[in-house]
């Protein structure tokens, strides 16, 4: 097969490294790819209307997109429109994700346990509405926001601010003119990632991710600082049932919306105490959990991939190693508001670190220098036979690349691991 990975990040360096040892992989490419990327696949320069052209031009057999914006700007539907197969939702489907009021109410149609929510598009009403429901509070802009339009408001100070960046002063642009007010959850927050084609699902796997910047979840929210995979508290037959619970629901629901959804979907759960339920949908893999789990397959991904894209996926889950990982992002220091661009990356010694790899994502090459140029720059993922011995590798990795600017976590799995020995 000769396949197409669109992203530039750490999940689609993990998504690189992973189809790159496939045996049916004939040519890899990635658009528009990074200096990890480029060792394992040719880097293509590719904005979204030219990729349908190179596809036809290159012979592709399947485009694998990896965030969340070219699928709901109409990827899939533009690579269809050509006829070629594409591992990814329609802009209808991918609503999903591009919209918290839809993914609300497919949850309502459904009967998908999640948290109560209200819809506001006047701002004064949203406020009012906060006053009198009292903190906390779960804020969330409509629309895609790159991971910053939800604000958990511990204090009707922090909910009342969070509404008037997101509709008075636009700080999510378009995505934030409407807003969802929830109930704030609470218990342990897990991803459930299942392979999708339409009709069926196959389970993937869970992760646990670490939104907040800093340790002991303090600091603003980000795009994800680490993650563990398995989450000690949420066992296979709990992902099982899960799937029953909030993933087949939402595919008989998009199918009989004539929207099918075939692609990864991943469900955001919160165990809370009365049983899980869904903070959020996102139609892909998750970036830092991507990293995290991808390592743990014991199956080749690609054919898998192809089938849901082709609509023959067999429901049965991917095989898993018994093994743990866990991953560490590096960002840069600033991040998430301004992170600090362009400081140079030596890796050469964290890459001597067994049972460990280390994936691009805000980097880049210049006159043979690597450099940072992101907010997330880097992902350290350590494998082991438990968390703490997966944590150490990665932590040891981590402590030898030579970044002045790096910022990262130092409790990655620390509460996982606090909560098996409980």
């Amino acid at each position: 097969m000769r396949a197409l990975i669109v992203g530039g990040g750490g999940r689609e360096h993990a998504l690189a490294w992973c189809l790159s040892q496939s045996p049916a992989l004939e040519a890899l490419y990635v658009a528009p790819g990074n200096p990890g990327t480029a060792t394992l696949a040719e880097n293509v320069p590719l904005d979204l209307p030219a990729i349908p052209g190179f596809c036809r031009e290159h012979r592709i057999d399947l485009v694998i997109p990896g965030p969340e914006a070219p699928l709901v700007a109409g990827l899939a539907d533009g690579l269809a429109a050509a006829g070629i197969p594409c591992c990814g939702p329609t802009a209808a489907a991918a609503r999903l994700e591009g919209s918290k009021l839809f993914a609300k109410q497919i949850c309502d149609e459904a009967g998908i346990p999640t948290a109560a929510w209200e819809r506001f598009d006047d701002p004064h009403a949203a406020l009012d509405f906060a006053r009198r429901r009292g903190a906390p509070l779960v804020i969330k802009a409509d629309g895609l926001a790159a991971g910053k339009g939800v604000t958990v408001a511990a204090t009707i100070e922090e909910a009342e601010a969070a509404i008037r960046a997101a509709m008075l002063e636009r700080a999510h642009g378009d995505a934030g003119r409407t807003i969802l007010i929830e109930e704030c959850l609470e218990g342990d927050e897990v991803s459930l990632f299942a392979l999708c084609d339409g009709e069926r699902a196959a389970l993937l796997g869970a992760a646990q991710d670490h939104k907040r910047l800093l340790d002991g979840d303090r600091g603003p929210n980000t795009g994800g600082m680490g993650a563990i995979s398995p989450p000690p508290h949420f066992p296979l037959e709990a992902q099982l049932a899960a799937l029953d619970l909030f993933v087949r629901p939402a595919l008989a629901a998009l199918a009989r919306a004539g929207t099918p959804f075939r692609g990864i979907l991943f469900a955001g759960l919160m165990l809370t105490a009365a049983g899980p339920k869904l903070i959020e949908y996102n139609v892909r893999l998750g970036d830092p959990e991507a990293q995290t789990l991808l390592p743990r397959l014991g199956a080749d991904l690609l054919p898998a991939l192809a089938a849901a894209a082709a609509g023959t996926l067999a429901e049965t889950a991917l095989p898993l190693r018994d093994i743990a990982t866990a991953s560490v992002v590096i960002a840069a220091r600033g991040y998430p508001v301004a992170p600090v661009r362009g400081g140079t990356i030596h890796l050469d010694r964290a890459t001597l670190i067994p049972h460990t790899a280390i994936f691009h994502a805000g980097t880049t090459l210049t006159d043979g220098q690597l450099r940072a140029a992101g907010g997330r720059v880097l992902t350290v993922t350590g494998t082991g036979p438990t968390l703490a011995a997966a944590r150490a590798a990665a932590y040891e990795a981590a402590a030898q690349i030579h970044y002045e600017d790096a910022i990262y976590r130092t409790d990655i799995g620390a509460r996982a691991l606090a909560h098996r020995a409980a």
